[in-house]
């Protein structure tokens, strides 16, 4: 099978599977060991399954469970040079060059480079034998190198953190309603709409996900993003409790129309 999932997306823990080449990569661990555990478990994933942990930054969101999970299954864990410094002495990794894909295990892992406020963030956008899958969020705001970057892929987990109005007129202090608002903080819903706009084709999958609990709404969410659903083959949402199950991609039928949009094209 070949296909993403999600073991949880939003504020307080994120983890994202991709399996892809016959091998299985997590993007990101913020759960604890025994939380982490039990949400693999129920995506049908071992730990021991685990080829290796791309971190995208230190935020503990994202790299708090990074180290307990690499330790105790000998996983071996991969960020750039900024990231894994931040976070050592507990998370022993190997460093990538954030300008050039790299190679790992027969993958092709492609580091997006993003605006966010840590020390040296990247997304990745995985590809095999032409398929390709992007994890994006955690990013203020969209540049012309992410939508390149995220281009014909196949399958999407990407951000859209927060109503505009509901930030505004929430609960968070002004200074976290700047940082979340900012151009080095999260998406907006319209700001992942435009985007969306922009990379959709009728071949990709995508998943909403890293939905603030506090500052978006389901309603909001479906209000922005249904009039988008002929635009893109398949369209769900992630939850902070449950994540998403295994989104499939076939690649007979994505081979077909990537033949069908070039017809199209010519």
């Amino acid at each position: 099978m070949i296909g993403f999932a999600s073991l949880g997306s939003g504020s307080r823990g994120n983890g994202t599977l991709v399996r892809i080449g016959a091998k299985l990569i997590m993007v990101d661990c913020g759960f604890p060991l025994k939380q982490t555990e039990y949400r693999l478990n129920r995506a049908g994933v071992r730990p021991g399954d685990l080829d290796a942990i791309l971190v995208t930054h230190e935020h503990s969101d994202h790299g708090a469970g990074v180290a307990a999970l690499a330790y105790k299954y000998a996983i071996p864990v991969y960020g750039s040079f900024g990231t894994l410094r931040a976070l050592a002495p507990d998370v022993a990794g190997t460093s990538i060059d954030t300008h050039r894909p790299f190679d790992l295990l027969g993958i092709s892992v492609i580091p997006v480079i993003v605006p966010h406020d840590t020390r040296e963030p990247v997304q990745y956008v995985l590809e095999h034998a032409g398929i390709r899958i992007g994890v994006l969020s955690d990013l203020g705001h969209v540049t012309p190198h992410v939508v390149e970057s995220y281009s014909n892929l196949d399958g999407l987990l990407m951000e859209s953190n927060h109503d505009v109005g509901m930030l505004a007129n929430g609960r968070y202090p002004p200074h976290l309603k700047r940082r979340v608002g900012g151009n080095l903080g999260h998406l907006n819903n319209d700001q992942a709409r435009d985007f969306l706009q922009t990379i959709g084709h009728a071949g990709l999958s995508v998943v909403i996900g890293h939905v603030s609990e506090k500052n978006n709404h389901p309603d909001r969410l479906k209000s922005v993003f249904e009039p988008l659903t002929d635009q893109v083959g398949t369209l769900r949402y992630a939850t902070q409790a449950d994540g998403f199950d295994w989104v499939e991609i076939d690649p007979v039928r994505r081979a077909c129309d990537r033949v069908n949009f070039a017809a199209l094209q010519g």
